[in-house]
């Protein structure tokens, strides 16, 4: 019997902010306690499982979320609650890169393969864009997730430095009027 406790968030775009013409960027202080999203390839999971182990100590203090298969094997493993998002072919990406630009996530792990062809592919690549997008921490191998997780920055409150995109979500009244003329036609 599964003793172990999963949230499965299925968020309606109105929680996303997508359908809120009040949406406002991100908040830049990311608190003491992070927001970590966990991503593994089929063949990376068990490598992201083991260094998820070894680092047990440090993960559990902060919040989790994670697609999938991942989640609940990472939930079992630690012994942690993990908020389970859709398996990434499904939307499950797509979830934590709207969680990344809503600013409800403030460092991603994602054990992706190289070598394999994903048919999610599009999906991936959005998911990465996103985060540099919005200036968030990503380690792609387990190198680069051991010096994160062991960054002085992990245990305190961190100022992020946010990116200016004012001119981008206020160009439309910037552009020509005939342009515009053009494109209603």
């Amino acid at each position: 019997m599964d003793t172990h406790e999963y949230k499965i968030a299925y968020a309606p775009e109105e929680s996303l902010g997508l359908a809120d013409p009040e949406y406002h960027a991100p908040e830049d202080q990311q608190p003491r306690q992070k927001r970590i999203a966990l991503v593994a390839h089929d063949h990376k999971k068990l490598d992201l499982l083991e260094w998820a182990e070894f680092n047990k100590g440090l993960l559990t203090q902060h919040q989790l979320y994670a697609t999938g298969t991942t989640g609940r094997m990472l939930a079992e493993a630690l012994e942690v609650s993990v908020t389970t998002l859709q398996s990434g072919p499904l939307g499950g990406d797509q979830q934590i890169g709207a969680r990344i630009a809503q600013g409800e996530i403030d460092l991603l792990i994602f054990f992706w393969d190289p070598l394999s062809p994903q048919p999610h592919d599009t999906d991936v690549k959005a998911l990465l864009r996103i985060a540099v997008v919005w200036n968030i921490p990503v380690a792609c191998d387990r190198a680069t997730a051991d010096y994160l997780i062991s960054s002085p920055l992990m245990q305190e409150p961190y100022e992020r430095q946010m990116p200016d995109y004012t001119a981008h979500t206020e160009r439309l009244p910037a552009l020509n009027p005939e342009l515009l003329l053009a494109l209603n036609s």
